[in-house]
């Protein structure tokens, strides 16, 4: 597989799904066995259940609502046939047309992939992050999450898929490890180490090859397979993101919202607001 030059590395990275802040861990609170939370909506009410297997994601979702964090907040991208995102708290009093998704309560949370047994089937609740580039731990945002409406596959899309995937698998190693060594990367720059750079990246792509060699091709479980032709979904996003609960009640409400008319940012012209969320037993 042919990557990305390394020198691509040092130029401004684009914020894949949501601002982040400085890496920080949330305060944990207990939380009974399926935790549910009641989002009401100016379109409707969206019930919730958190994944124990997510206990950081799911504490620091509890203590945001307990704190009312999400009160008034707007769902500020949404994209029909594949997910709607809220929590950005800059969306609270956002003038119209204004560009959202780069607020946060600055921190992040440490990724926790469940995978394959949670991913990202129609109703799946999970939490947006910054792009491989400038967050190789995947690190997600410490408020910004979103509901997959997604779409149904044929089984000979998910083969295609399988096959992209694979070689995506080792896109993104070879982003993380051009993150993660981005100072040797800048030096080699500097001093015009056009020889080193590309030693480094041969070093690079042994590395990679090795991992992809011993882990074989990607392949979509039985039960992802049955999900994604029966209820649809969002594969292409699986282990990378964390997924940390999923809707129990209320996707025609989520179906409504995806269903808004947005501008060119993705956003729904009129607003959809979230009143307020309540943990509900």
């Amino acid at each position: 597989m042919k990557y990305k030059l390394i020198a691509l590395i040092l130029m401004a990275a684009t914020i894949n799904s949501c601002g982040g802040g400085s890496s920080q861990s949330a305060k944990a609170q207990p939380a009974e066995s399926e935790t549910k939370v009641l989002i009401k909506t100016s379109l409707g009410d969206i019930t919730i259940k958190l994944y124990n297997e997510t206990p950081q994601h799911r504490d620091n979702f509890l203590k945001l609502v307990e704190e009312h964090f999400y009160d008034s907040t707007l769902f500020h991208r949404v994209i029909r046939d594949f997910m709607v995102q809220a929590g950005d708290p800059e969306s609270k009093n956002a003038e119209k047309y204004a560009q959202l998704g780069a607020g946060g309560p600055g921190y992040n949370i440490p990724a926790e992939f469940v995978y394959p047994k949670y991913f990202h089937k129609r109703g799946a609740l999970s939490a947006a992050r910054q792009a491989d580039q400038v967050n190789p731990e995947r690190q997600s945002s410490g408020s910004q999450f979103y509901i997959v409406t997604g779409k149904k596959y044929g089984k000979y899309d998910l083969q295609d898929m399988e096959k992209q995937m694979s070689d995506r698998r080792g896109q993104g190693l070879f982003d993380r490890l051009c993150a993660q060594n981005r100072d040797t990367i800048a030096k080699l720059q500097m001093a015009d180490d056009r020889d080193g750079l590309m030693k480094l990246q041969d070093e690079f792509i042994a590395r990679i090859d090795e991992v992809l060699k011993e882990e074989g091709p990607f392949k979509f479980t039985k039960e992802q397979v049955d999900a994604y032709m029966s209820v649809g979904g969002a594969p292409f996003l699986d282990n990378d993101y964390t997924v940390f609960g999923e809707v129990i009640d209320g996707m025609k409400t989520v179906d409504k919202i995806e269903s808004a008319g947005t501008d060119v940012h993705d956003r729904p012209r009129k607003d959809i607001r979230i009143i307020t969320m309540e943990i509900i037993k």
